[in-house]
């Protein structure tokens, strides 16, 4: 039958279309499902969890780092720099995101100047960290050399790297920091806290390598150190390291020091050693170069203490000028230890035993007057203290205080022996002499106004003492000592090196104290230079010079008026002489 062959197709279109509609609605309701899942986890994510998810994502890319602070300057008396911080990069590493297998290590290498190996095993050694040292402190055009080879897990920071612009010239006066700009040695230590500055902090977001994108906020910002004025004039600094160098290596010298002082305010205008050391190349650095001798060694002053003597001999009232003392035989005898003169002087005044540098005549002053006087008197000079600098390691020196002193005790006393100083001690007793009798406290600050002083001498006795050591440069031991166009006056000394078993008896200290112009005295110095090995050992032959040179530059350097013609000069240079 015709209509009973068509059911079944209309059955099947019927279910065709039924299936459809089921699918559709199907793939409808999925659709609206996700729509209203996604449209939930917005939701969730915007206001449920908006507070807790934005911490998190804060976490993993807001960073705090620290702002490293500026350290304060050390410059001279003039501005000049001494000791300055320089902006500089440090390479560091995430080994965790770093390829220790990736060729351009190799090329890393050799920018920062190690060997591949060392840099591979480094990263794989410390694969478990996101945090390593590759080097500090570079140069900024390292860094970008390092960054622009792209690879991963390696970054720079800006820290700050400590350059001294004079090097050795001031080195044990400025002393040195540590990578970590912190004081080791010198200003830097002694000043450290001053100098020192307080890091600062700030908020940066940062990508999933850890870059910075961006500056978020500035939490705290860095204060730099404060800077620091030094006494020390680079000028003089310069030419008193050049003369006592050429000295050391002229007379092949195992070392030695120079101090000068300003006379009327107790400033260190110089202050140098021998041998010394670059602080920015400290890769050769022997520590025994570290010491700044001015200050830390101690040496018996010889014959540069009978000017004290006599000024306390002066003092006391019981001797003059021309007041005379037998020195015959030309030796005094205590026991078995023998006081000589370099030959019989005979009856000799106060300012001879200067000129002539007699022991004999000072050891019988000091046993007229006694141990305990001349002790008094180099006390206050400042023997046998602290100067009251400030620097580290600052050795005080030995003066001695018997009960009862012996004859033979107040007779080396007279002449440096049996005691000890550091030069700059020594440039402080000369210093008051020089000003007229006033002790002022040693600065290695610039000092703007005349500090108080303390009057531990009359003028009368300095006077007198001055013109005696005038005579010793134009007539005795210090010929040599001349400086140009100037008149000075010092003395000379040559003391035995006392080594481990007591005294050397071949190793020889020369040293001259001395100050100019002579009339109206401007500066203070003191030159030692230890065991001379040229054949020349006295003071008057070694240390001498390098005090005529240095005083005569600098007194023109500070534009001091020249007392003296330039005929006048050359008669009063001498050709060669002066022992002491």
């Amino acid at each position: 039958m015709p209509g009973q062959g068509k059911q079944p197709d209309s059955w099947r279109v019927r279910l065709a279309a039924g299936m459809k509609a089921w699918r559709f609605g199907c793939v409808l309701g999925a659709f609206l499902l996700a729509v209203t899942g996604i449209g939930w986890r917005l939701v969730d994510l915007h206001v449920v969890d908006h507070d807790f998810l934005r911490h998190q994502g804060d976490v993993r890319t807001i960073r705090v780092e620290t702002i490293d602070a500026h350290r304060g300057v050390v410059s001279d008396r003039h501005g000049e720099p001494l000791a300055i911080s320089t902006p500089v990069q440090t390479l560091w590493a995430n080994p965790s995101e770093t390829d220790p297998t990736d060729p351009a290590l190799k090329s890393l290498a050799r920018v920062l100047g190690m060997s591949e190996s060392s840099l591979r095993e480094r990263l794989q050694q410390y694969s478990g960290r996101e945090f390593i040292y590759l080097r500090r402190k570079v140069q900024p055009a390292i860094a970008r050399e390092a960054l622009a080879l792209g690879i991963g897990g390696i970054y720079a920071r800006q820290e700050y790297r400590r350059y001294y612009p004079a090097g050795e010239v001031t080195a044990h006066v400025v002393g040195f920091t540590n990578i970590d700009e912190y004081g080791q040695e010198g200003i830097e230590l002694a000043y450290n806290q001053w100098l020192t500055g307080e890091p600062g902090q700030k908020r940066v977001l940062k990508d999933n390598r850890g870059r910075v994108i961006k500056d978020l906020m500035l939490i705290r910002d860095a204060r730099p150190g404060k800077d620091l004025t030094l006494s020390i004039d680079l000028r003089l600094q310069y030419l008193a390291y050049r003369e006592l160098k050429a000295v050391v290596s002229a007379h092949k010298a195992r070392g030695g020091t120079l101090v000068m002082l300003d006379v009327d305010s107790g400033e260190v205008l110089a202050m140098v050693n021998q041998g010394s050391y670059n602080p920015n190349d400290r890769s050769q650095l022997s520590p025994e170069h570290l010491r700044n001798k001015a200050i830390t060694d101690l040496f018996e002053p010889g014959s540069t203490i009978k000017p004290l003597t006599i000024a306390a001999a002066l003092e006391s009232g019981e001797y003059t000028v021309n007041s005379s003392i037998d020195t015959s035989p030309g030796y005094r005898r205590f026991g078995r230890f023998t006081i000589r003169d370099h030959r019989n002087y005979g009856l000799m005044d106060l300012t001879q035993i200067i000129v002539k540098s007699s022991n004999v005549g000072v050891s019988k002053i000091a046993t007229d007057l006694g141990g305990e006087r001349l002790r008094n008197l180099y006390a206050r000079l400042g023997l046998g203290q602290a100067t009251g600098i400030g620097f580290p390691g600052e050795a005080v020196g030995v003066l001695p205080a018997h009960p009862k002193w012996r004859p033979v005790e107040e007779a080396t006393l007279s002449y440096g022996y049996g005691m000890s100083v550091n030069a700059l001690q020594l440039a402080q007793a000369y210093m008051v002499i020089a000003n007229g009798g006033i002790r002022y406290p040693l600065s290695l600050m610039r000092q703007d106004q005349r500090p108080q002083g303390q009057r531990v001498l009359s003028e009368k006795v300095t006077g007198a003492v001055r013109n005696m050591l005038k005579l010793a440069v134009s007539k005795g031991t210090g010929k040599r000592a001349q400086p140009g166009l100037y008149a000075a006056g010092g003395k000379t000394g040559t003391v035995h090196l006392v080594g481990a078993r007591g005294y050397e008896d071949n190793q020889y200290k020369a040293i001259f104290a001395g100050m100019a112009p002579i009339d109206d005295p401007k500066i203070v110095t003191v030159i030692a230079v230890d065991a001379p090995q040229s054949g020349e050992y006295y003071g008057g032959e070694v240390a001498a010079p390098v005090f005529a040179r240095v005083m005569g530059d600098a007194l023109r350097l500070l534009n001091v008026k020249p007392e003296l013609e330039v005929g006048q000069a050359a008669s009063a240079r001498p050709v060669a002489g002066g022992r002491g």
